[in-house]
């Protein structure tokens, strides 16, 4: 296991990834750069100040609000910061400081953002699907070239398996879950079957409580699955290949 200070690192890393996760989330489903402009106020448009930008030190000292303006700054933006922040360290500690970082790093960040995209506006856009798929092969190619067989089958297992599901609730699951499920597949290989299976049993647990709350209006509501296939998705990257084995040495 890496010491506190190469995992404090990547924490640090991932705060400031989740900062930028922010503005490609707010960018990408209104069909913006995420380059330029400089990060700006919505009400207002003044630019961030830099020591405004700071993860979650900058919400907390304005109070959640615009230095110029005072319009409220949702607390999303603190929470995906802390998130990916969390997920950075977490996959450190778990994995270690290795050359597969390449990969278990880019997916949890894509994990975070999908998640906060689909949430408030219930898409998952091939621009961040597309390239996650190619970095991820390109990288097993890289790293551990003999990956690469399991990497295509896990995702194209996953890809089809959600296809199924789709096709059978297209009320329940869109085409962009389906593509998601493809891309967590070339990253995690087998360990994408735990990554769903938790996904699955976490949606319908919220389901079912939302069902309990509302009644037949529940029918009505539309939940997104995205955010269930991130959370399943970071527990196959922490803890996948162990889910696997456990499953293995009681079961088989």
């Amino acid at each position: 296991m890496p010491d506190a200070a190469a995992i404090a690192v990547v924490g640090i890393a991932g705060l400031l990834v989740g900062s930028f996760l922010n503005v490609v989330a707010y960018r990408v489903p209104r069909g913006e750069s995420v380059v330029r402009p400089r990060s700006r106020c919505p009400s207002c448009g003044h630019e961030i100040r830099v020591y405004d930008n700071v993860p979650i030190v900058s919400w907390l000292a304005l109070r959640g609000r615009c230095r110029d303006c005072g319009a409220p700054v949702p607390a999303r933006y603190p929470l995906v910061e802390a998130v990916t922040g969390a997920a950075f360290a977490a996959v450190a500690a778990v994995r270690g400081i290795e050359p597969e970082l390449a990969l278990y790093l880019p997916f949890a960040a894509l994990m975070v953002v999908v998640a906060a995209i689909d949430l408030e506006h219930r898409i998952v856009p091939n621009r961040l699907l597309a390239p996650a798929a190619v970095w991820a092969l390109a990288a097993w190619a890289a790293v551990d070239p003999g990956f690469l067989p399991e990497a295509l089958a896990a995702g194209a297992g996953a890809f089809g398996f959600l296809l199924v599901a789709a096709l059978a609730y297209p009320a329940g699951m869109g085409m962009g879950d389906v593509k998601l499920a493809g891309a967590m597949g070339l990253y995690l290989g087998l360990s994408v079957v735990p990554a769903l299976l938790v996904a699955f049993l976490a949606g319908s647990v919220v389901g079912l409580a939302i069902v309990a709350r509302e009644g037949r209006d529940a029918r009505k509501k539309g939940v997104p699955f995205a955010p269930f296939l991130a959370l399943g998705g970071l527990v196959g990257a922490l803890a996948g290949p162990e889910l696997i084995e456990l499953y293995s040495d009681r079961f088989l």
